[in-house]
């Protein structure tokens, strides 16, 4: 099912059905169609961000690797993403669309015993991808799954980890974990060349590197130069 996303992602014909007006960068609805087959997709051009101060434009490119990334590692928990030079606003990215469940988010699945892994994979991911927005929003639940999606503020090659995903400073890595942060420091996913500098590359493996060496997950520092948590929290 993925390769057909991908593919109908990559070469669909998109039409804008709305926006989403909660979201401070234009992040667009879409539908994605080629022949018969249509799927709904998030739409974010590059056309429609604010400019930051401290991340380049181009932040569509950060959602790409996040996806890459989590590929890679074997997680699954990115929707399909891929670039989009041609979209009706310019270029971008296009994430398939998940029907969640629109009650559930980082918070409120945090204690189900059932989400303990994935939640600890996620939180690794997060300091390798050195992930400066994890709000509990944007941690979803549905088709079975848990999800994770908004990564465009990820990769800087400065530490910039702010998330609510705390609660497991200190514990363990998982054994998934653990095999994909080895994985990354022996072989580098040509796809994320393609959306990041070779500085971000870097750093990237470096964090993994680490991440490693730790052997834990990080835990709070309310000391660092930076808040450790995004706002709003969710």
């Amino acid at each position: 099912m993925s390769d057909e996303v991908l593919e109908l992602l990559r070469h669909g014909d998109v039409e804008i059905e709305g926006r989403f007006s909660n979201s401070s960068n234009t992040t667009l609805l879409v539908s994605v169609r080629t022949g018969q087959d249509s799927i709904q997709a998030v739409y974010k051009p590059e056309s429609g961000e604010r400019p930051l101060w401290d991340f380049p434009s181009g932040l569509w490119r950060r959602e790409v690797a996040a996806y890459e990334l989590s590929e890679f590692f074997g997680f699954g928990f990115v929707p399909e993403t891929v670039a989009r030079l041609d979209g009706p606003a310019g270029p971008g990215s296009l994430q398939r669309y998940v029907e969640e469940d629109f009650t559930s988010h980082y918070f409120t699945l945090r204690d189900d015993a059932v989400h303990l892994d994935t939640l600890k994979a996620l939180a690794a991911f997060d300091v390798v991808a050195n992930n400066s927005d994890r709000k509990s929003g944007h941690v979803l639940y549905g088709e079975g799954q848990i999800w994770a999606i908004d990564h465009g503020l990820c990769f800087h090659e400065e530490d910039k980890l702010r998330t609510v995903i705390w609660d497991f400073g200190l514990e363990d890595l998982t054994e998934a974990s653990t095999h994909a942060l080895n994985r990354l420091l022996v072989e580098v996913p040509e796809a994320l060349e393609e959306v990041l500098s070779e500085i971000e590359i870097a750093c990237t493996v470096a964090r993994a590197r680490d991440l490693l060496a730790a052997g834990v997950l990080p835990e709070m520092n309310e000391d660092q130069p930076y808040p450790p948590y995004p706002w709003p929290l969710v």
